[in-house]
């Protein structure tokens, strides 16, 4: 998966791409990791309880530049995307994604593409 100006999660009808007030603190500041490229990756589980090394990860990944970025939600490995809007049961999952994202629009990371 490519760096893009916009993104969104594999079955989701959001399009999101990054703030121009977003900065390296920022980032850091809501749990982005620096990679060894220089790029920012914050991993995210989805599950209820975040210490069980089980279900779905958000993973999202910001360019050095701060310019794009590429988002999906992985199984437990990480490995493969998953599309959690494919089905009714995973509806508790589909509002934790949206309540991650409408956090990090509050905090200026991100905003929604219309």
């Amino acid at each position: 998966m490519a760096f893009s100006q916009t993104a969104s999660v594999l079955g989701s009808p959001v399009q999101y791409r990054l703030s121009p007030s977003a900065k390296r603190y920022t980032l850091r500041d809501n749990g982005f990791v620096e990679t060894n490229g220089g790029n920012f990756q914050l991993l995210r589980a989805l599950e209820a309880t975040p210490q069980s090394k089980e279900g779905f990860k958000l993973k999202i990944t910001v360019s050095k530049d701060i310019k794009t970025l590429k988002m999906s939600i992985t199984n437990a490995n990480g490995l493969k995307a998953v599309d959690i809007f494919k089905n009714e049961q995973h509806q508790m999952l589909q509002e934790k994604f949206y309540f991650l994202m409408d956090g990090f629009i509050d905090r200026g990371l991100f905003e929604k593409v219309e």
